[in-house]
């Protein structure tokens, strides 16, 4: 296809790699954000084999591993001690396959310093508000009134709020507080799992390592309950948690005020038209879903990848953006679907879907085949997503490598 001249609203996952990747396809791209300075909003995420996936392709797989921590499973117990989430990355068929654990910054990071290092432009205080076609093409419509100039493709990157998108998301009754505290080291923990724990289905807690000495905090709370839990004060909060998960006492202790945690709301949507005139929207702006598979960072890293291909190898770009569409729209609403059905049993105020989770998904998922398909669902390998896109598997024991070799050079330079 010819050189485009494209706009992205939105400076995050999605924005920043569909960036490289159509700057480095030929094309002329233009970021738009709305803060004063781009940014992570959140605190830890897990990189699956599907971002990762496309981390190396972008270049970026040996820093952002060696930013992160290797999680070899997930591990939950309900309030009975009985396991009830179990999925082990030995069940894949990848050689020495882990998730990565990461703040959300160190990913942002690596990616938005690779954007500034190869000179793609960023304008900030931009926020987007509406998009229209003039011409022969379509020009992004900000807050203030002003207006983008016109571009051949506009790429809706704005996450969950997009304006972009023609109807706003509904938030899911459960939100979850987020913390980024240092390592427990003083605890029980495992730095190479990703721990939870559960009352019913009402209430949960999770650590999740980050690497370089930092851990995620998060703790399940429903919207309405968050005036509530600011009122009740952190003693309280901290009673709470170490009730359910006593072990916690040497993690939550290291959090005193409530500007320590924040409260993340989610939502499920799937976008109708994810692709229209010289338009398409990629990540949460087009699939927004609880939190529940970890799939949020990873969908979005696939949507940035798909773009690049079905432009490179279109005439047209109505064309490519079909082509896009194809390549998408299955795993995407597999994953809608799967996150949906995943979340009740992990997150409601219903005794049931938490006795359906303990006495039938968890057995059941102990058997034979279902272990490797449970570890391919939540990894986000499930439909092929990477065979249908090109993109080979993660070489995990040579980004293992290279990523202890980056540390002790760091740990080197540090102790001189």
């Amino acid at each position: 296809m010819r050189r485009l001249d494209i706009a992205i609203a939105g400076c995050g996952i999605a924005g920043l790699a569909a960036a490289l990747l159509l700057h480095r396809q030929g094309h002329a791209v233009t970021l738009y954000e709305r803060f004063e300075a781009p940014q992570p909003v959140g605190s830890g995420l897990m990189i699956q084999p599907t971002g990762l996936a496309v981390l190396a392709q972008l270049g970026l797989a040996e820093e952002v591993v060696a930013a992160g921590a290797q999680v070899d499973a997930l591990l939950g117990l309900n309030t009975e001690g009985e396991r009830v989430l179990e999925a082990s990355y030995a069940d894949l068929s990848m050689p020495q396959a882990f998730g990565l654990g990461i703040h959300r910054a160190s990913l942002f990071g690596a990616l938005y310093d690779a954007v500034q290092a190869e000179g793609i432009a960023i304008h900030t205080g931009h926020a987007a508000a509406g998009s229209d076609l003039h011409g022969e093409g379509r020009r992004i419509v900000f807050a203030d009134g002003s207006q983008s100039p016109v571009y051949d493709l506009v790429i809706d990157a704005a996450g969950l709020g997009s304006t972009l998108v023609p109807k706003p998301a509904e938030w899911l009754p459960f939100g979850a507080l987020w913390a980024t505290i240092d390592w427990p080291a003083g605890g029980p923990f495992d730095r190479r799992l990703l721990e939870q724990r559960y009352a019913r289905a009402e209430q949960m807690a999770g650590l999740l390592p980050l690497g370089e000495g930092k851990a995620a905090f998060f703790w399940s709370l429903k919207g309405a309950d968050h005036e509530g839990w600011q009122e009740s004060g952190m003693a309280a909060w901290r009673t709470r948690v170490c009730q359910l998960w006593p072990a916690c006492e040497v993690a939550v202790g290291q959090l005193q005020e409530q500007e320590q945690l924040t409260f993340a709301r989610y939502a499920h949507r799937t976008t109708r038209n994810p692709v229209g005139e010289r338009i398409v929207h990629l990540g949460d702006a087009w699939h927004a879903a609880s939190p529940q598979l970890g799939q949020g960072a990873n969908m979005a890293l696939l949507d940035a990848w798909a773009l690049s291909p079905a432009l490179g190898g279109s005439d047209s770009l109505q064309t490519a953006l079909a082509q896009f569409l194809h390549l998408r729209r299955d795993h995407v609403w597999l994953y809608q679907w799967l996150t949906w059905a995943f979340t009740p049993p992990f997150q409601s105020d219903s005794i049931w879907p938490a006795v359906f989770r303990d006495h039938v998904m968890a057995p059941g998922s102990r058997l034979g085949p279902f272990r490797r398909l449970k570890a391919a669902t939540l990894s986000g390998l499930l439909g092929s997503p990477l065979a249908r896109l090109g993109l080979a598997a993660p070489d995990y024991p040579a980004l293992a490598a290279s990523a202890s070799s980056i540390r002790a050079r760091a740990s080197s330079l540090a102790q001189s």
